[in-house]
């Protein structure tokens, strides 16, 4: 894909007139803030828009010293180089020019919910957050439990977490959906293997200026909380049930020992999902081209499975097998998988607009 050398001049002329404003030390506030996000999108495109013009006008250079006798052989040899380049820089150009999901910067609510297999698979769901946690260490990302609703036999039932960082949502939203693992259970003396599964939701975090929620419109309950947590936790009516009444969500905390702290993290989540809702509606027409990429995001849509046994895991959105379950499930692993599913999406995004 060829970017026209007037629009790599737009980008040199956007780039430098942000430079110079946020050189001048007049932005304060939210002029600043704005300033800044513009900055640091830009930054990348402009960057590689500079290399891919530098490129063309050393290989228009090197044409012209063809007709020169003297200079045609390291003409020549120096061509070879560049015209394999280009190409590869004007790729990377078009990616960077993509649109950008306007979430892909926020943190994100990570939600992992025990299916289908009884104990094993909370079992499984506990196994999914720990590499989650481990990944996000990775990243240098900050993970804050919001809810966890253990099971008896370890792992959970459901947990509910916060990941704060740079770039969270980008990189985790494609993991949305039906996970699978197959594996022989500790609890199996006859050594067979069974399949089990969890549900992951990645939800991006709004500010609270993304979504207005009206007082009148939650119907706020409190009660004793249940479960692990000590006597006070069990003695207090400290757990929160906040209904949002016009979509009819219903969201509970009892993991903290205060009911200000709960209401707090139930809130949280209640602003997830409303403004997961919002974006579902505003890209309605949108839906069937998410599904034709990488993936809706669909937690019903069963994206992957972690076969033990065989040691491999394998994405069925991209038909990408690695034969590296242990460091994939140990968290740093996941880079792998999760790169190749952020350059499948960007690859069918590309074609899609030059088709």
């Amino acid at each position: 894909m060829t970017i026209p050398a007037e629009r790599l001049d737009q980008i040199a002329h956007r780039f430098a007139e942000l430079e110079a404003r946020m050189a001048s030390g007049t932005l304060e506030g939210d002029e600043f803030v704005k300033a800044s996000r513009d900055y640091a999108e830009l930054e990348p495109v402009a960057k590689v828009a500079a290399e891919v013009k530098a490129a063309r006008e050393e290989i228009a250079e090197l044409e012209d010293m063809l007709a020169d006798p003297e200079m045609k052989a390291m003409a020549e040899e120096e061509l070879v180089e560049l015209r394999r380049r280009l190409p590869e820089a004007e790729r990377e150009l078009a990616i960077a020019m993509l649109p950008r999901d306007s979430a892909d910067a926020k943190p994100a609510m990570l939600e992992i919910r025990a299916g289908t297999g009884g104990d094993e698979a909370a079992l499984f769901a506990g196994d999914l957050y720990r590499m989650y946690e481990r990944f996000a260490a990775e990243q240098g990302w900050k993970v804050e439990p919001v809810s966890m609703s253990p099971s008896e036999v370890g792992g959970f039932k459901e947990v509910v977490a916060n990941v704060t960082g740079s770039g969270v949502f980008a990189k985790l939203k494609f993991e949305s959906g039906i996970h699978r693992v197959q594996r022989v259970p500790e609890t199996e003396s006859g050594g067979r293997i069974h399949t089990s599964a969890a549900t992951v939701a990645v939800l991006p975090e709004p500010d609270e200026v993304d979504v207005q929620i009206d007082a009148t419109d939650l119907k706020i309950d409190t009660y004793r909380a249940s479960g692990a947590g000590g006597q006070h936790v069990n003695t207090t009516d400290s757990a929160i049930r906040i209904t949002h009444l016009p979509t009819g969500l219903v969201v509970t905390c009892q993991d903290g020992r205060s009911q200000h702290k709960n209401r707090e993290k139930a809130m949280q989540v209640l602003r997830a999902r409303l403004y997961e809702k919002s974006r579902d509606e505003a890209q309605g027409a949108e839906a069937e081209a998410r599904k034709a990429m990488v993936g809706s995001g669909d937690r019903s849509e069963r994206i992957r499975t972690y076969n033990f046994p065989q040691g491999r895991v394998t994405d069925h959105r991209i038909g990408l097998t690695l034969h590296k379950l242990p460091e994939i499930i140990a968290g740093p692993g996941l880079s792998e998988l999760v790169d190749a599913l952020i350059a499948e999406d960007e690859a069918k995004r590309l074609a899609a607009m030059t088709e």
